[in-house]
């Protein structure tokens, strides 16, 4: 294996970590958020919701299982791997990264697929130290920078009006329009059509909602949703703050005053919280993780789930006519929503789980089965 130059990451704190470059030799910036997920690496550095983030794995040893081949678009009977078509995090920080991978179908190394990528990563640091950086420090910005730098990764060319300053925070940007697609594109085939606002979906919930049974039409994040024909509507996962997505949660809030299915996830959960008249803020922290407790309200049933916001409904701000539906048992935050007399819902978490645990996988099939 060729020799490793240092790579050093600069926090918004003014702490600095100097380790060894992975992936591409390119500077990038982002906000700081660590993930638990023991395997998934693949699935989480192409989630759009990464988008602008600098992700650290919190587990020990990342690449092991190599990096399969990337499809160009998703289809049904793919097995999964990733959840879009690019790496959409910023940089990535591992313990250690394996140099071999041991699986039948990889076809290259973690670090052949970032140079590919040409997105940097860093490993060698104390990644546990790094948490507790992270939970010390709200909204803890980051910078890679390689010792022999190439240039700027151009991450962020899609969006209007952003120079590349010292750091970079996601949360100041209406990253939609950078994520999500820019023509419609169907998947699927059923009698029932589920209209999916793409603020940057994760594939695998467009294969979950296919295999269900539905056909699934996929529209540009700012769509004329006036003029689509469908039996419900898919508010997706997605990047940043919810309150930068433009005319969004007026046009979902004029879904509304109809009575098709409504079901937001991550992102949606919070545009349709948003458009029912509740608001929004951010998290001291933010739920990242594969392994987030929630649970059933009015029950004692709970949930493992995967989650990665660091904005959350505001439980007291809820209009009379909408309820909780799932709490997390850590924090008490709100984790979905509903109304009391309409099939409007919505979660914080993925019940599509990719990767992560499949205990809510019900929430599609119950949604798909309502159409």
């Amino acid at each position: 294996m060729t020799s490793r130059s240092n790579c050093t990451l600069k926090l918004s704190n003014g702490m600095e970590f100097v380790g060894t470059l992975i992936g591409a030799p390119l500077e990038a910036s982002g906000e700081l958020v660590f993930t638990t997920g023991m395997v998934g690496y693949s699935e989480a550095l192409t989630d759009p919701s990464c988008f602008g983030q600098i992700l650290l794995f919190t587990y020990p040893l990342i690449g092991n299982y190599g990096v399969p081949p990337l499809p160009e678009k998703v289809s049904v009977e793919e097995s999964g791997g990733f959840e879009s078509d690019r790496v959409h995090a910023a940089a990535v920080i591992v313990a250690t990264d394996s140099a071999d991978a041991y699986h039948w179908s990889s076809r290259q190394t973690l670090d052949e697929w970032l140079k590919e990528q040409k997105v940097p990563g860093i490993t060698g640091l104390d990644t546990r130290q790094l948490v507790h950086v992270i939970r010390e420090n709200k909204r803890l910005l980051g910078r890679v920078v390689p010792e022999k730098s190439q240039g700027v990764r151009k991450d962020y060319s899609q969006l209007p009006a952003v120079s590349y300053p010292d750091f970079f925070d996601p949360s100041e940007h209406e990253l939609v329009r950078a994520v999500s697609c820019v023509k419609p594109y169907i998947l699927g085939q059923g009698k029932k059509r589920v209209a999916v606002v793409d603020t940057g979906v994760k594939w695998n919930i467009l294969r979950q909602l296919a295999r269900c049974g539905a056909e699934v039409e996929v529209l540009p994040w700012d769509w004329d949703l006036t003029k689509v024909d469908c039996s419900g509507w898919l508010l997706s996962n997605g990047p940043g703050d919810p309150l930068k997505t433009g005319d969004l949660k007026e046009r979902v809030a004029n879904l509304l005053t109809g009575a098709k299915p409504i079901l937001g996830i991550c992102l949606g959960h919070q545009l349709l919280a948003l458009a029912a008249g509740a608001t929004t803020s951010r998290m001291p922290y933010g739920h990242r993780s594969h392994n987030q407790p929630v649970q059933l309200v009015g029950t004692r049933k709970g949930f493992i789930t995967s989650q990665n916001h660091g904005f959350v409904v505001d439980p007291e701000s809820l209009p009379a006519d909408w309820e909780p539906w799932f709490v997390n048992a850590n924090d008490q935050t709100i984790e979905g929503i509903r109304h009391k007399t309409k099939p409007f819902r919505s979660v914080q978490f993925h019940p599509e789980a990719a990767g992560g645990p499949r205990d809510t996988g019900w929430i599609i099939e119950q949604f798909v089965k309502e159409l």
